[in-house]
């Protein structure tokens, strides 16, 4: 039988300074204002993390949230998101990871952790029988991130997920992440420099007994399965070949990073597609929680230098990053790199703009060899790029000067070096996309609240939510008011607690979480939930330092593309217009980006409007 009363959460609260575990009830009212997950994260930063409070500080909150699907029958329900004031931009920073741990920890009956202090001596927490337990994790230091799931996983005997940081957050490498089921990350905006910061070296859990609470197990079984069969059905590619099906179309939109931006053509281009990788090396599933997708695969190198090596086949942003952004030209060389900078718990789109502007300084002499303690950054050598890696996440000798991410290195070198980094002014560099043939998530990148991208996702698309599409993806006016349209979506699926490839229609997502849940919610009520988590995120870094001028590309990020589906094709010059017209579409004061006091009311936020004054 179900449940009674309104459905709620359970949080529980763990202060590493003290070594204090507490409980929190979620009411129902909460609940559904702000669903779980990022959503209900961004409450408590606003309400526990004051200005002045730095992302290293102890007095900085790290959350471990998941939503009302997660665990459920609902396919890709293993997921879960990281919320804090994040490393790179010492804003907020929100990032989601799949694999098995946000399912875990819900058949312990337990929604969430907040993670508050630091601790004295290097501390790992691990959920079990509805709790949660402080133990010690000073062996574990040093290790990466599978050695440390493998430790772990060996200590505790029994079947877990564990999520950790390697030796770059445990140096508290400002692009470093937090790495679990060998190989899923939640990697942008320096979290795992925050959980290096805290002295927590893993978070783990059990799979317990307890099943989630769900209202109408009947109409959520019918729903799952509809959802699922749509989500089959909506993208083949994704089915036969995982993300990196996107490499092709994206290759067609000049959208695929080549050489740090110097140029849109990369003639090794089909030896990076999926179906020249799985032909060629073998490949075996190794699916999340309930997916029925499936797209995660298990690979060893059969050819090339690294033949023999075994690891995580990459998702197409590491095939990006670690392929023909540093001019690399060998795939079995990618594979190796981008399980490397797993391993070492960087975040992958930094770690790729970080070595593809080091390759073209050295090759310009911006940098010298002597300034690289010897390692000679050629394009798409292998071997430079992981001793420059181990270097930066121990913070060795050079790697210490880079070990702060691509905006913070290039400026202190300044001059001709600093112009040709890719970053945003907030100071996170972009996904591994050309955004300069992809306007929607360049605008996205630079205007974003997350320190990544927060629009659209699968859930808030043009179809899904009856909009006509852009018909020239280069009109700024039209493409910045899209980007308003869309907003929120991404929010919304980091709070439900699925991964967002599962969720391609909107009705039968909501669908299931008012089977879930027992609410009535409509397109509508999610787009509103969705932009209250916007607007209470962006208020959060107006009261950590942002202004509207650092809403901005660099010098090379917003560059013109010489060549390319979008050679000639500016984005820079009409910049202020579309930054101005987003803001004016958001409710925002075009002169300064804060939301307007009317606009903090629609989203049941007046209570702001004193500090939006300020």
């Amino acid at each position: 039988m179900p449940e009674e009363g309104p459905y709620t959460l359970r949080i529980l609260r763990v202060d590493l300074g003290t070594g204090k575990v507490s409980e929190e009830l979620i009411d129902g009212e909460t609940t559904r204002r702000y669903v779980g997950g990022t959503g209900l994260a961004t409450k408590y930063l606003w309400e526990e993390v004051p200005a002045g409070v730095e992302w290293s500080d102890p007095e900085n909150r790290l959350t471990f949230f998941t939503g009302p699907l997660a665990g459920t029958r609902v396919s890709g329900s293993g997921t879960f998101s990281v919320t804090t004031l994040g490393a790179c931009t010492n804003m907020c920073g929100t990032s989601q990871a799949n694999g098995f741990f946000g399912a875990f920890m819900r058949t312990h009956g337990v929604d969430g952790v907040i993670v508050q202090g630091a601790a004295e001596k290097w501390t790992r927490l691990h959920i079990h029988d509805g709790t949660i337990q402080l133990l010690g994790a000073e062996h574990l230091l040093g290790k990466d991130t599978w050695e440390t799931e493998d430790a772990v996983k060996e200590e505790i005997g029994q079947r877990c997920s564990v999520f950790s940081i390697g030796p770059a957050g445990e140096n508290l490498v400002r692009f470093s992440a937090i790495v679990g089921d060998h190989g899923h990350v939640a990697a942008h905006n320096g979290v795992g420099a925050v959980m290096g910061a805290k002295k927590l070296k893993c978070i783990s859990t059990t799979k317990g007994d307890s099943k989630p609470r769900v209202e109408d197990p009947e109409r959520l079984v019918a729903v799952a399965k509809e959802l699922a069969k749509v989500s089959k059905e909506v993208d083949p590619g994704m089915m036969l070949y995982g993300t990196n099906a996107g490499i092709a179309p994206l290759s067609a939109m000049g959208a695929v990073p080549i050489r740090n931006y110097t140029t849109n053509v990369f003639p090794e281009h089909n030896t990076f597609v999926p179906e020249y990788l799985r032909a060629h090396f073998k490949s075996k599933p190794a699916a999340c929680w309930a997916c029925v997708i499936a797209h995660c695969r298990m690979m060893e190198v059969t050819e090339g230098p690294y033949t023999g090596f075994y690891g995580e086949e990459p998702e197409y942003e590491g095939n990006a990053e670690m392929g023909p952004l540093i001019g690399m030209n060998e795939p079995g060389s990618t594979v190796m790199l981008c399980n490397l900078v797993d391993r070492l718990g960087f975040d992958i789109n930094e770690s790729g703009y970080m070595i593809a502007w080091l390759m073209e300084c050295y090759e310009r002499g911006l940098l010298a060899k002597s300034d690289l303690d010897g390692v000679e950054m050629r394009w798409g050598d292998a071997e430079a790029v992981a001793t420059m890696l181990r270097k930066i996440a121990i913070r060795d000798g050079c790697g210490d000067f880079f070990a702060d991410g691509v905006k913070r290195a290039a400026e202190r070198v300044g001059g001709e070096a600093r112009d040709c980094a890719v970053y945003t002014l907030k100071g996170a560099s972009p996904r591994g996309h050309d955004h300069r043939g992809h306007w929607l998530e360049f605008i996205d990148t630079c205007l974003s609240n997350t320190g990544t991208v927060e629009t659209g996702g699968h859930l808030f698309t043009p179809p899904n939510l009856g909009l006509d599409r852009v018909q020239d993806r280069f009109d700024p006016i039209a493409m910045s008011t899209m980007n308003a349209k869309l907003n929120g979506g991404r929010n919304l699926e980091d709070s439900l607690g699925i991964c967002r490839l599962c969720t391609p229609n909107l009705a039968l997502t909501l669908e299931c979480l008012n089977a879930v849940t027992g609410w009535d919610y409509t397109v509508e009520e999610a787009q509103e939930m969705g932009l209250r988590i916007v607007n209470l995120m962006r208020m959060f870094n107006f009261r950590h330092g942002l202004t509207k001028e650092v809403e901005a590309p660099s010098e090379r990020y917003g560059s013109t593309p010489v060549d390319g589906p979008a050679a000639g094709i500016s984005i820079r010059i009409h910049w202020d217009a579309i930054r101005d017209n987003y803001y004016e579409q958001m409710g925002w004061d075009v002169e300064t980006g804060k939301p307007l006091a009317e606009t903090l009311e629609k989203y049941g936020l007046e209570h702001l409007a004193k500090e939006s004054s300020v």
